[in-house]
């Protein structure tokens, strides 16, 4: 997170909000210098962090999160995905993203409203931007 310069940190998801074995988890991760919740995904309160000038780094555990928090007036500008495993009809698009077909064309959408994609697990990898995505995708790498 230093590299980031995250000041908050907001978890958007239900079951995380749910176990405890989670919550503790992320509480020991996160540095104390930066402000840590985990909130239901319908209940963080999108608009505002939209707002807020704090540098927030905002986590979803998959890309309907990231549809379901702009249906409710999220506001972003870029959007990395770190890590979406590999499972039936999925294709790697990076060396820790494997998407469907329909969830490429998702992602189109938000390109096309100006919103920068890219894949990289970690800070210090290459990103890989959503027309290579597109690109690997196709060639089923």
């Amino acid at each position: 997170m230093p590299r980031l310069r995250a000041t908050r940190m907001v978890v958007a998801d239900d079951e995380a909000f749910q176990s405890p074995l989670i919550r503790a988890a992320m509480g020991l991760a996160v540095p104390s210098s930066v402000e840590a919740r985990i909130q239901p995904l319908s209940e963080v309160d999108y608009p505002a962090l939209s707002e807020d000038p704090s540098r927030t780094l905002l986590l979803f555990r998959d890309l309907s999160g990231v549809f379901a928090a702009r249906e409710k007036g999220l506001r972003l500008s870029h959007l990395n995905l770190g890590n979406i495993h590999y499972g039936p009809g999925r294709r790697k698009v990076s060396a820790s993203v494997f998407l469907t077909q329909e969830e490429l064309d998702q992602i189109k959408l938000l390109v096309d409203q100006g919103v920068e994609v890219e894949a990289r697990g970690v800070p210090t990898d290459a990103p890989v931007n959503f027309s290579s995505m597109v690109d690997r995708f196709g060639k089923g790498a």
